[in-house]
């Protein structure tokens, strides 16, 4: 066997090692889910408090506290606080359960919300108060067909609006690189 051929081998076997580590590490993360019990409070549209444990609701991205948006007659509405207060409505009950096994780059456990057999997090969505974010496509659309909540009217997405006022919102490359292995071990 030739040096240069020995040393792609062992190189290919590295890389292959590496991405095989990779792939265990985030199966590894889907088994230490995390169940909390409700009720919950609601710091804003998609995020909840659980004692000392932040929230954040997985597959939507709700309208920030501060933001406003306008109704179908150009009037300004406090769509953001309106968002707060329904995700609160929604997690107020002892019923609900929130799991999750990730974390943001904030710290805060990615989860999903029920109450019985009603999911929550697509209810937000339907309700016209969140946008789908990887999820719940079908619920934004019905409320966009409908012209619920945000849909009434004129918004800037979540996302945009952050990063128009300065909160910067772009995932690491790391991070990206995690949710794109996290993926192909999904399917």
């Amino acid at each position: 066997m030739t040096p240069v051929f020995r040393r792609l081998r062992n190189s290919g076997l590295l890389l292959a090692f590496l991405f095989l580590g990779a792939l265990i590490a985030v199966k590894l993360e889907d088994v230490a889910s995390v169940r909390l019990d409700g009720p919950f409070v609601a710091v804003d549209g998609d995020t909840l408090a659980a004692g000392a444990e932040r929230l954040r609701l997985e597959g939507l991205d709700a309208p920030e506290s501060e933001q406003v948006c306008k109704d179908a007659r150009g009037r300004e509405w406090a769509c953001g606080e309106e968002a707060r207060v329904a995700l609160e409505h929604l997690t107020s009950a002892a019923a609900v359960v929130c799991s999750g096994s990730s974390r943001d780059r904030y710290n805060r456990l990615l989860v999903r919300c029920r109450d019985g057999t009603r999911d929550l997090n697509a209810e937000l969505v339907r309700q016209g108060l969140a946008v789908a974010s990887g999820d719940y496509r079908t619920e934004e659309s019905a409320a966009r067909d409908a012209g619920q909540g945000l849909w009434a009217g004129t918004f800037d997405r979540p996302r945009d609006w952050r990063v128009q006022h300065g909160m910067m919102d772009d995932p690491s490359m790391t991070e990206g690189f995690l949710a794109w292995l996290k993926g192909l071990s999904a399917e």
